[in-house]
């Protein structure tokens, strides 16, 4: 057999060649968008590519993107890696000093921006140390990025008169090819570096059928940000596959992703459970909208309510299905596609948890000791996990304790069943401990949410005097809604075992949410210990 590497090179010809006349479609606001043929976009990345030379990017130099989901960060996510140097996302969402350390540390050299988000990365450019050229997209106004060494130049200006071919190089397929940071909600975030290797496997499997089966029949929408685990490896999948792409950019609220599905019709999503939470209670307070054209949601980054599942499919025909991963793992490790031929009731069962491993992963629960545990539905441990997608370190070796045994620690606590489905209960670090016993707060969130006057959720472990730790629900009604902790309390009495049950509850007009959705129960139980929160206790 020919050694041939597999690498985001061999993904770029293959799309603009063999797929070059399918479409990028980007939105611009207001039911505006504009579009770019693959063929197109694999001119625009060889021109960024001979740019990128020509500012000094030789080798294996990282080059950051501080940007949307458009087409303009698609061509970074080609040129960069396909030229040997590194693409490294940078999470938008950050505050101004983890936005610099994940830049230092990394060591980027050039950062490609959104133009829309200058006033975010204006107070990041003084605390940069390694940085040397901003790129500017879109023509925005870059007065507020001056004042510092770093170069600031227009992203067209970068691209004009270079050639639209590029030599790609021969590159090792175990090389670096890009670079994200965890979301960092416990000290600094932590750097994975994903392999082209690794990443072409992950583009492969997320296409097979027992994954999102992403074809070239496909129109691919890519809600999840391209900075958050390389947008779930949605993006480089419908280059692999030949699908056209729909990229939201910033209108990201119900509304405009809702008229964005009716005029673009894609058929298959991406996105945190937030988000489609969002487009349902949109849908709700105006009806008559029609966004069945998706035959697949797929949904994940925290536990996928089964309410949620439910209300998309009966109501708008939508399936969603639930995937586990973590910027460690690619993302996608598992995916919940039940298996053919059961009850409805087992059919269900499937659906509500995290999945079974891609073919490549392999998964297991250890206890505290590391000891593995059985996979019977029953013992609750540990999830560790290991396969040609999941990283084998931090990036500069932080953390290495998490890899001792050859597997992943993923802080993860769950249990996993005969057939191989795995059910998260908690983050190690969010688990509710209450007299000696384990309280899954995931559990009591998707129960809640399954409650008509309930918009959000999130359940958090608070001091006790007597059981140590008990629940915090922390809730959010629906406009115009009214119910009393007692009508909560009792919604769940037939659901779950009495001692489950919370005696805290307080009402509050948002949940705090991470950089990339989920709640923040570090800044939950802060505010709850700092006393910002009225709370009921029954």
């Amino acid at each position: 057999m020919q050694n041939w590497p597999l690498t985001i090179a061999a993904i770029l010809r293959h799309a603009c060649g063999v797929n070059g006349d399918r479409v990028v479609t980007t939105a611009t606001g207001q039911g505006g968008y504009r579009s770019t043929t693959y063929s197109e976009l694999g001119e625009q990345a060889a021109q960024l590519a001979h740019g990128l030379r020509g500012l000094g990017v030789t080798g294996d130099q990282r080059v950051g993107t501080f940007m949307w989901n458009n087409a303009e960060h698609l061509a970074v996510y080609l040129a960069a890696p396909a030229m040997g140097a590194v693409l490294h996302t940078l999470n938008i969402r950050l505050s101004a000093e983890q936005i610099a350390f994940i830049a230092n540390e990394a060591e980027d050299q050039v950062i490609v921006a959104d133009g829309s988000l200058v006033p975010l990365l204006a107070p990041v450019l003084p605390l940069l140390t390694t940085v040397h050229t901003v790129i500017v997209t879109g023509g925005a106004d870059t007065a507020a990025l001056s004042g510092t060494d770093i170069t600031v130049l227009g992203y067209g200006d970068v691209l004009a008169g270079q050639p639209t071919q590029f030599d790609w190089p021969e590159i090792d397929e175990n090389a670096a090819a890009a670079m994200c940071y965890t979301s960092g909600t416990t000290g600094n975030p932590k750097g994975v570096v994903y392999s082209h290797r690794s990443t072409y496997l992950h583009s492969l499997n997320t296409c097979t059928a027992n994954a999102l089966d992403v074809s070239s029949s496909d129109v691919v929408l890519p809600i999840v940000p391209m900075f958050h685990a390389n947008a779930w490896g949605l993006a480089y999948a419908a280059l692999m596959a030949g699908a056209d792409l729909v990229m939201p950019d910033r209108f990201l609220d119900g509304a405009s992703l809702i008229e964005l599905i009716e005029s673009q019709r894609p058929t298959l999503a991406g996105a945190v459970p937030t988000i489609w939470n969002d487009v349902m209670n949109c849908l709700e307070k105006n009806p008559g909208h029609d966004i069945s054209s998706l035959r697949l949601v797929a949904c994940g980054g925290s536990a996928v309510p089964l309410s949620l599942m439910q209300i998309f499919e009966e109501r708008h025909g939508v399936y969603i299905q639930q995937a586990w991963g973590m910027t460690e793992t690619s993302p996608v490790a598992t995916v919940a596609k039940p298996l053919p031929g059961v009850s409805e009731g087992r059919h269900w069962e499937m659906r509500a948890t995290q999945g079974r491993p891609m073919c490549g992963v392999e998964i297991r629960i250890v206890d505290d000791a590391g000891h593995p545990l059985p996979a019977d539905g029953e013992a609750v441990g540990e999830l560790e996990v290991r396969g040609p997608w999941i990283t084998g370190g931090y990036y500069l070796g932080r953390d290495a304790e998490k890899f001792d045994s050859g597997w992943l620690r993923t802080g993860d606590v769950g249990r996993i069943d005969a057939d191989g489905f795995v059910t998260l209960t908690d983050r190690a670090k969010d688990v509710i401990k209450s007299g000696g016993e384990w309280i899954s707060s995931v559990e009591l969130e998707n129960l809640l949410i399954g409650h008509p006057g309930v918009l959000e959720a999130a359940v958090v472990g608070v001091p006790d005097d007597r059981w140590q730790e008990r629940p915090l629900a922390v809730v959010v009604l629906q406009d115009g809604v009214a119910h009393t902790p007692e009508e909560l309390r009792e919604f769940l009495a037939d659901k779950v075992v009495r001692w489950w049950l919370p005696e805290r509850w307080t009402f509050v007009e948002q949940v705090p949410r991470t950089s990339v959705g989920k709640y923040d129960k570090k800044t939950i139980r802060a505010r709850h210990a700092e006393g910002s929160y009225e709370v009921v206790t029954l």
